[in-house]
């Protein structure tokens, strides 16, 4: 069983060029991640923040662990996303020093935190 909590806000997902800088509307409130591949940055952060000119995806909730868990912890992950998978949501996950992070469609959001519920997790206010 592991300890859930929703992240305040509505998110996007946007993809930048590979070469991109790290864009300033980036940063700020709420949950933020940045990634670079060597094919594309990926920023995660609020939804408002992002440019309308960028391509992102948009009207994503967040949910995170009450960690921190040791890094040897095996099995988080996969407890959160298998439910949820096999219930039809999909999910984006981001893991963080102390925590993981699981961003999915808003529309799934209830259905994502009753299967969570039913798999034996428990949310916190």
């Amino acid at each position: 069983m592991l300890n859930l909590r929703m992240v305040a806000g509505r998110y996007g997902i946007a993809r930048l060029a590979a070469d991109a800088a790290l864009p300033n509307w980036a940063d700020g409130a709420g949950f933020t991640a940045i990634a670079r591949a060597e094919d594309e940055l990926t920023v995660v952060c609020l939804a408002e923040r992002i440019p309308l000119d960028v391509q992102a995806d948009r009207d994503w909730v967040c949910l995170r662990t009450i960690g921190p868990f040791g890094f040897d912890a095996t099995g988080i992950v996969q407890a959160l996303i298998a439910p949820l998978s096999e219930n039809g949501v999909g999910v984006f996950v981001v893991c963080t020093f102390d925590g993981e992070h699981l961003l999915m469609a808003a529309k799934d959001e209830a259905r994502a935190r009753d299967v969570l519920v039913a798999a034996g997790h428990r949310f916190s206010a």
